[in-house]
């Protein structure tokens, strides 16, 4: 992955063209990048990302002129964002509210959406208890922070000290290491809801706590790959099975659940952990950091 020049974008009719001032990255771009290309309809070479915050610079036939000036969000659906200028559907653009920084609209753009769109459709209760699995990447520390803004009790897992630690200062109940034997039991007890951010066999240990009737979202992959749940098993126990598919939204609904994570920031109710901020020249170096499950929270990469 290298740096290249390429002409300038040109709005066509219904587009903008946007300056992009912060980056937004997720891990299933490094898995792309890695090999997934072809489940993605994405060729090499091609130019990665999905989402960037910035100032519109150009409008295309059709867009009201007065998105001309406007900090936005480039919400996801967008192509090729890892760039300094891009081109936007005028149906995927969310204003920036007053007081938010560009680096934390983008630090949104991907995981406030889904984040929002798993803790809307779930329904996190007051009193439930909630696991979140890699409650420490970007999308997790969102939905601790839902979670305990719903007044659940909140276990958050992920690996190491320095990201229990996070978890903790986000206001989770508990926080265990799934790298260490025996974690399950470091839970506490079942759990109302699952919210599997991980995938694989860390997600069906997870599965094994939830309880009779309660529900699962088993919406991350970057252990390798899904959690393999057996349907007619949670249909037996009364468990509502939410997957990937729910958090593939229109972009009406896209632009909505943007719009919403991005006022409760600007509001001081969510906060977006960026952890590191890499030149857009060294995305390599951004993607090496991700796939060692070095970055607690987001990367961003800056033109």
């Amino acid at each position: 992955m290298v740096p290249v020049e390429l002409p300038d974008p040109v709005p066509g009719p219904g587009e903008v063209v946007v300056r992009a001032e912060a980056v937004d990255t997720i891990f299933v771009e490094t898995q792309i990048r890695g090999g997934w290309g072809e489940s993605f309809g994405i060729h090499p070479p091609y130019v990665p990302g999905g989402a960037a915050a910035g100032t519109v610079v150009a409008v295309g036939e059709g867009v009201d002129p007065g998105w001309h000036g406007r900090r936005v969000v480039a919400a996801p659906g967008t192509k090729g964002t890892y760039a300094e200028l891009v081109r936007v559907p005028v149906e995927l653009l969310v204003p920036v509210p007053d007081g938010l920084e560009a680096a934390e609209a983008a630090a949104l753009a991907h995981d406030g959406v889904t984040g929002s769109g798993i803790a809307e459709g779930v329904g996190i209760e007051a009193g439930e208890r909630v696991l979140i699995l890699g409650a420490a990447g970007g999308m997790g520390t969102l939905l601790v922070q839902f979670a305990v803004a719903a007044g659940a009790y909140v276990v958050g897992a992920a690996r190491g000290e320095r990201k229990l630690a996070l978890i903790r200062e986000l206001g989770a109940d508990r926080a265990v290491d799934y790298t260490e034997p025996g974690w399950t039991e470091a839970v506490g007890g079942p759990v109302d809801v699952l919210l599997d951010g991980v995938g694989g066999e860390l997600g069906l240990a997870g599965f094994g706590l939830v309880r009779d009737g309660g529900r699962v979202s088993a919406h991350g992959a970057p252990s390798g790959g899904f959690t393999a749940l057996d349907p007619a098993q949670a249909q037996r126990r009364g468990i509502a099975l939410r997957g990937i598919a729910e958090v593939q939204f229109p972009p009406a609904e896209i632009t909505r659940l943007a719009g919403f994570a991005l006022a409760e920031a600007a509001a001081g109710r969510l906060r977006p952990v960026i952890a590191r901020r890499f030149p857009l020249t060294e995305a390599a170096r951004a993607h090496r950091a991700m796939e060692a499950r070095e970055i607690p929270g987001k990367a961003l990469l800056i033109p």
